[in-house]
């Protein structure tokens, strides 16, 4: 916070007005009047901010304008600031805003911890009822900031949003605001100078968080097209395992000007059916939210990058993990089946290896059974899973396996010994999804199970690695101790947390993978906790280039766990293309490994050794793209990791035609890292203008690298 200053608005009333960060052309300042709302200012602001910081909805106090957004409510038009401070703590500088309503006696406090050398920060709203009277809550934002990317014209800005399908994740596309998908131009100083009554969504409902949109964005300030950097840029990012909601919207300030709005909130009651009964005395607080700007969106994406490394917990050195599940055992591990798996993967350079599901199923039919998380003794009659366990760790290994720690299948035994307390519920009947109950983490005997079959398994074999699926999502939530479901799902969500939190304070040293189905629950509430993220179940190595490219933009580099799954029946061509995607992020390994001709086994191991001699640099990357996001469909895929002497750059071509590109890189020698022995590609670049590439008929893929000018 680079200081703040009493200044005169407008309207002559004294506000103070603190610059949180500056940066190219971006500036933002928090901007406390006397007698208005608090609000955020970004570059070109000036006077009292349209759009107050804080929205609150609630039974009876509805809205100042008639909206079906979550800006102009009563109470947040209605809040005063009461003061604020300022404190530093661990690399964050966090100021809190206190804001009151007199009506309902509600007391507001706004975090906003920013990053300190940084143009980032994290925000969340605190809401304590000193009023007399309970209110019920029907949205809280996390933050609103109008003008995100100054005051250019909501026609010249440009939304960059993301969606998410099962094995289709990570589509990114731009939407031109005022175009007909976006904010049309409605003339609205002509209509008695009321606001829009609509905005443009994102939603996500249930426990999927990415399971319909990405939690993420930009907005960006552009007058053409955003095939190129473009102007003033703000990435946003919304860190909660459940359901949220991200709009903007258009409002009217005192001259008649539109004011594009950005509002980042959690559950609300029009989406998610979340209510909050507040009493009195009683505190809320929403879930967190982050900002990041710079000057072009790919910079923007740099600067959330770096925001997410200060976000997280316990970061540590990103090894390679062998996991036995894709396009290789799927589901059905046996001693037989695992033992050479086990001696290639070693041999290959793993540091991991992790058994995924079927480990547990003595019966064959394990989907609706899981539960109780016990070793099958069918799978493994010699020696049992403890002889799979030593290989793995005679290999130089560290053994790993796959947990669904939240479902009981409905054959289980634990679905007729533990209470119905235990499970999610709607009107007293238990949510079932594919024949599975849902566990409530609320509940004391479910938090007691989970630790007791995490600490068997890492006591009893060593385990030092689990993945975490969730395949199923129970709606809008459970109205069982809640007052509503949507509540009651806010409620289970943040238990989820509280045991994964619990779990890493017993056993420290635990690498966990975030998976659900893939990725349909990517985000930073548990990214800042966990290790890495699966990025998608794609088993179709033509189709998951998109899919690594855009988990970048989501997902740090080294969580961003891409699948690589070389076979013995690929070509080295088709081996190189699934092992480069696996180097555009963390590499994640699988493939019939022991199989293989040492010829192929070398070019897999060649893939291993680049991965891992880049671990060093992963860590500090930031990601760009040279061809911009792609399309589901494209031909050409291209995304880099920039470092600050070197950059890797995976390309892939899934035309059938050869071809020749230009590629925009950093400055610097440009190479091949990783491709086969007989390589056809030619790769040339003049001085420090683009690099040519020719690439014979596809689909095939390379990872480039630069060594940057002026450095070793």
């Amino acid at each position: 916070m680079q200081g703040s200053q009493p200044t005169t608005a407008n309207h002559r009333s004294a506000v103070t007005r603190a610059v949180l960060w500056t940066r190219d052309e971006v500036e933002l300042a928090l901007v406390l009047p006397d007698d208005a709302p608090a609000g955020l200012a970004t570059s070109g602001g000036a006077g009292t901010p349209t759009q107050p910081l804080v929205e609150i909805l609630a039974v009876g106090q509805g809205r100042a304008s008639g909206n079906t957004r979550n800006t102009a409510t009563a109470i947040g038009a209605r809040l005063r600031v009461l003061g604020h401070d300022v404190t530093s703590e661990d690399g964050w500088t966090v100021v809190r805003v206190f804001q009151g309503d007199a009506v309902t006696g509600l007391h507001v406090t706004s975090h906003l911890r920013v990053r300190e050398g940084g143009s980032s920060l994290q925000s969340w709203t605190s809401v304590r009822n000193d009023g007399s009277a309970p209110v019920v809550l029907q949205a809280v934002s996390s933050l609103m900031i109008g003008h995100p990317v100054g005051t250019v014209p909501v026609a010249d800005t440009l939304s960059l949003e993301g969606h998410g399908e099962w094995v289709g994740e990570n589509r990114w596309a731009w939407t031109r605001l005022s175009g007909q998908d976006g904010l049309v131009g409605l003339d609205l100083p002509a209509h008695q100078h009321q606001d829009a009554r609509g905005a443009r969504t994102l939603v996500s409902t249930g426990s999927w968080s990415s399971g319909r949109h990405n939690p993420s964005g930009v907005v960006l300030a552009d007058g053409g097209s955003a095939a190129a950097d473009g102007g003033p840029a703000l990435a946003w990012q919304v860190e909660h395992n459940g359901a949220w909601r991200a709009e903007l919207g258009v409002r009217l300030d005192s001259s008649d000007s539109e004011v594009l709005v950005l509002g980042l909130l959690g559950p609300t009651d029009d989406d998610h059916a979340w209510t909050r009964v507040l009493g009195a005395g009683e505190s809320f607080d929403s879930v967190r939210v982050s900002l990041a700007a710079a000057s072009g969106w790919q910079e923007s994406l740099a600067e959330l990058t770096r925001h997410r490394r200060a976000l997280r917990r316990n970061p540590r050195r990103p090894a390679v993990v062998f996991n036995d599940y894709m396009n290789t055992l799927m589901g059905d591990p046996t001693t037989a089946k695992l033992l050479p798996l086990v001696d290639a993967a070693a041999r290959t350079g793993a540091e991991y290896f992790c058994i995924d599901a079927g480990w547990y199923d003595d019966g064959g039919d394990w989907w609706d059974s899981v539960g109780l998380w016990e070793p099958s003794v069918s799978r493994f009659p010699d020696g049992g899973l403890r002889r799979v366990v030593d290989a793995i760790r005679a290999g130089g290994m560290v053994p790993g396996l796959w947990l669904e720690p939240e479902v009981v299948g409905v054959r289980s035994p634990l679905a007729e010994s533990l209470p119905d307390e235990a499970f999610l519920q709607r009107h007293g009947v238990r949510i079932t999804e594919h024949g599975r109950h849902l566990l409530d983490l609320r509940h004391r005997d479910v938090v007691k199970h989970l630790d007791e079959v995490v600490d068997r398994l890492v006591e009893d074999f060593g385990v030092g690695y689990f993945k975490l699926d969730y395949n199923v999502t129970p709606g809008a939530g459970t109205d069982l101790g809640a007052d509503s479901p949507g509540d009651g799902l806010l409620q289970q969500n943040r238990a989820h947390l509280d045991w994964i939190d619990g779990v890493l304070e017993r056993h420290p040293d635990l690498v966990i993978e975030n998976c659900a189905s893939g990725a349909m629950r990517a985000d930073y509430a548990l990214l800042s906790r966990l290790d890495l993220q699966s990025t998608s179940d794609q088993q179709n190595p033509l189709l998951y280039p998109p899919i690594a490219a855009g988990a970048l933009v989501g997902i740090l580099p080294e969580q961003a766990a891409n699948w690589a799954y070389p076979q013995p029946d690929m070509t080295d061509e088709q081996i190189v293309f699934t092992m480069s995607t696996g180097l555009a992020g963390r590499l994640y390994l699988s493939g019939k490994l022991h199989d293989m001709t040492p010829e192929q086994a070398a070019l897999v191991t060649s893939g291993v050794d680049l991965a891992k001699r880049w671990t060093s640099r992963l860590v500090g990357s930031v990601p760009f793209w040279p061809v911009g996001l792609p399309a589901w469909s494209a031909p050409l895929v291209a995304s880099g990791l920039r470092d600050a002497d070197e950059s890797l750059v995976a390309v892939w071509w899934r035309g059938t035609e050869a071809t020749t590109l230009d590629l925009d890189l950093p400055a610097g020698a440009v190479d091949i890292a990783y491709g086969p022995p007989d390589d056809g590609w030619h790769v040339t670049r003049d001085a420090d203008g683009p690099v040519r590439v020719r690439i014979p008929a596809g689909p095939q893929a390379r990872v480039l690298r630069v060594r940057h000018a002026g450095l070793a």
